[in-house]
């Protein structure tokens, strides 16, 4: 555990507790979070999770944005849950990007788990997706990721990481039962 680790994962907490409070401050300091994490991620040879920071930080960008735009400032802010062609469509880009991403991160580089790796990065980035668009079920799907990073990173020595990704998970169910609650909850 080094002190990068130990600051990028208490920002990680601050931003993920903002987001299920719908707080649009969770997209900078998740920013600057993902920036840290690349780099860690890429001292432990965990290529695919490194690109998902760099993915990540756009998806901040782009989440902070759909969050605050002036000119559609109410349409912004609800949350909708996806109806289920959309998910499927979304789900089935995920496998696809997980199935090129395992491929050439086993072929070309010593990446220590290129699959599970490449997997995890492919669900994350529809995950991410849909929590920039306040889709209720980023937050399903968030807690089967993270239980699955929670063993990756216990594997790979990321003690406080792994400990940061159990606590995701208990924020995300909580993210869960605070958005199904919300009034303006509706499909899209």
């Amino acid at each position: 555990m080094s002190g990068l680790e130990l600051f990028a994962a208490a920002l990680g907490v601050i931003a993920v507790w903002l987001t299920v409070r719908q707080n649009p401050w969770c997209w900078p300091i998740g920013l600057v979070m993902v920036v840290l994490y690349s780099w860690i991620f890429y001292e432990v040879k965990l290529y695919s999770d490194m690109l998902l920071q760099l993915f990540f930080a756009v998806l901040q960008v782009y989440g902070w944005w759909q969050w605050t735009r002036p000119d559609n400032q109410k349409d912004a802010r609800q949350v909708s849950r996806l109806a289920s062609a959309p998910m499927l469509k979304s789900l089935s880009a995920g496998l696809v990007f997980s199935l090129l991403l395992g491929a050439g991160m086993a072929h070309y580089t010593d990446a220590a788990q290129p699959w599970l790796d490449a997997a995890l990065t492919g669900f994350s980035l529809v995950a991410q997706l849909w929590m920039a668009q306040k889709r209720l079920q980023c937050w399903a799907l968030w807690v089967v990721l993270d239980v699955i990073f929670v063993g990756l990173f216990l594997y790979k020595g990321l003690y406080l990481t792994a400990g940061l990704y159990a606590l995701f998970t208990v924020i995300a169910v909580r993210g869960w039962l605070e958005w199904r609650r919300d009034p303006a909850l509706a499909y899209a």
